[in-house]
């Protein structure tokens, strides 16, 4: 038997059935657990998003989402929710472990890629429906969300959940196999779980492929089959509740905040500096896509050449209208069109069923090795930056795994073998980002601000949850929320004088060093001394302003703990 009758037979049998989603769903654990383990907490969203359900675990109040005393009415309640299941099942809030707030994260990329193969499978067959679960799984974006504490990688995972029940009974209509009857069910779950997880994102996603289908098709009696009416029920049964209950609690102001200060301002104009152009997430998909990169020319053309292909016209009418809205928007992150990333994994494992144009193949080198080399290079100007010269050989194996990922890709396409391209690809990549962010990223210490300053405080036994130094802590001149997580919900983000306040009560503080004069001026006034125990230098990469944190107790507290 030659090698390619032995890889088509393996992948004959990793596919059948069951086994390609759980596969795919395995591809993305992989990818994305090391990071969940290894890097610490990040500012600003995850960290308030932890802190927030933190809180919830804290007071019991599982309805009004706050941070600290502020109500936080941005995003609805669901990632709280999940976020507090995993943290309740595997740790407690005091221990702010933050890796198991991200559990449910994990578990959204998971079934993102899961769902994906699923619904591949019904138009392209099982092993394009494998390849299409296991890119999707192994892209950067996805793997990187897995492992952030916020809403991103549950929406996509609930979306392409819905996306792939919709396209399985669109298929059945369209002379594919039969759909399952549970599809129906599971698209109205999953809106409602993408609905209380991230608002309109998910519904928006799957109502304008439907609006599009059925002016493309002309066609749309299969939507009777939807159930619209359950389907409704259902949704409002999952969002409701919650809906009415903070309508209730908040006297209607999580709407007006979640609406008029969020939403409305990322309609009108770039939010919090986030604005681009449109392109923006056009030009970055090649990057967040990889090691999809390798065939995102060869989709652009079955896109284009097989478009009245029933499979490649649901997953067009995925893509095109909601890639549109987010281009269009003036606010724009790099996440923003992940629910849609399924799509282009369709069209990815589409262009694998048949022979590659030497243009969508060359085009498809060009970018792998491009991208790969790109990931490489930067992987080595982090270590410059951040790291020590004991990290560097780190750094040189994430760099040589992410630059073979995109070469080795490169090389099986120019040789016509795109299916050994991406399997090399994802392997390679998925451990070239393990490298990077489980191996590299923990060690660039000026990056880890509040993580480190918990440690500090730890060792000098000042930490409030050790319950040995007199709580809350005082912090000045330094307010990123990671710091709230890591010290607790009661500490205090203040000026100078409150922190010596905090020294005349025996409590410690932590005073950023524009500060440090105010806040001496603030403790000679009132008669108080203090003594420094540790100092902390780094980055807050969130406003790229350098900062040195140092912690000081009261002399009396020293001066007890000093005496045998």
């Amino acid at each position: 038997m030659t090698p390619h009758a032995r890889l088509e037979e393996r992948l004959a049998r990793a596919s059948r059935g069951w086994r390609g989603p759980a596969l795919a769903a395995f591809i993305a654990f992989i990818a994305g657990l090391p990071g969940l383990i290894a890097v610490p907490p990040l500012d600003r969203d995850e960290s308030r998003f932890a802190q927030a359900t933190a809180q919830m675990l804290e007071t019991h109040d599982f309805v009004v989402i706050r941070f600290q005393d502020q109500p936080r009415f941005k995003k609805p309640v669901g990632i709280h929710w999940l976020q507090s299941l995993s943290v309740s099942l595997v740790s407690d809030p005091e221990a702010r472990a933050i890796w198991a707030y991200r559990l449910p994260s994990l578990a959204g990329a998971m079934l993102a890629a899961a769902a994906c193969a699923w619904g591949a499978a019904a138009f392209f067959g099982a092993e394009a429906g494998l390849f299409s679960g296991a890119l999707l799984g192994a892209t950067l974006l996805l793997s990187t969300e897995a492992m952030i504490a916020k809403t991103d990688a549950v929406l996509c995972g609930a979306t392409t959940l819905a996306m792939a029940a919709l396209g399985r009974i669109y298929a059945a209509a369209r002379d594919g196999p039969p759909a399952p009857r549970s599809a129906v069910w599971l698209f109205w779950a999953a809106i409602g779980l993408a609905t209380l997880v991230k608002g309109p994102i998910g519904p928006m996603v799957a109502a304008l492929a439907i609006v599009l289908l059925a002016l493309l098709d002309r066609r749309p009696g299969w939507l009777m089959r939807m159930k619209w009416w359950w389907g409704l029920i259902i949704v409002a049964v999952i969002v409701g509740p919650w809906a009415g209950a903070v309508t209730v609690a908040t006297d209607g102001a999580f709407w007006s905040a979640a609406f008029g200060g969020d939403l409305a301002p990322k309609l009108a104009g770039g939010q919090e500096t986030h604005g681009a152009p449109p392109g923006y997430h056009t030009l970055l998909a090649p990057l967040l896509a990889f090691p999809m990169t390798l065939l995102l020319p060869a989709a652009a053309v079955v896109g284009w050449t097989r478009r009245r292909e029933p499979g490649v016209r649901f997953a067009l009418a995925w893509l095109i209208p909601s890639w549109l809205v987010f281009e269009a928007m003036p606010t724009k992150l790099v996440h923003y069109p992940l629910p849609t990333y399924g799509a282009l994994a369709w069209l990815a494992g589409a262009a694998l069923v048949q022979p590659i144009g030497p243009r969508a193949r060359w085009t498809g080198v060009a970018l792998s090795a491009l991208f790969g080399l790109l990931l490489a290079a930067a992987s080595l100007y982090v270590v410059h930056a951040y790291g020590e010269p004991s990290d560097a050989a780190v750094a040189i194996f994430a760099a040589v795994l992410l630059a073979g990922a995109g070469l080795s890709g490169a090389w099986f396409l120019a040789r016509r073998k795109p299916r050994e391209g991406v399997i090399a690809a994802v392997a390679l990549g998925v451990l070239g980002h393990a490298a990077l962010l489980a191996g590299l990223a923990p060690r660039l210490s000026p990056l880890w601000l509040s993580a480190r300053t918990e440690a500090a405080m730890e060792k000098a036994q000042l930490l409030p949850r050790q319950g040995i130094a007199d709580a809350p802590v005082a912090v000045t001149g330094y307010a990123e929320p990671s710091l709230v997580f890591a010290l607790g919900t009661a500490t205090e983000l203040d000026t100078p004088q409150e922190a010596a306040q905090a020294i005349a009560e025996n409590r410690p503080a932590v005073v950023e060093g524009r500060q440090e004069a105010a806040f001496l001026a603030a403790l000679k006034a009132a008669g108080v001394a203090a003594l420094p125990v540790s100092e902390v230098k780094g980055l807050d990469y969130s406003t790229g302003k350098k900062m040195s944190l140092r912690i000081y107790e009261a002399r009396e507290t020293a001066e007890q703990e000093a005496r045998p």
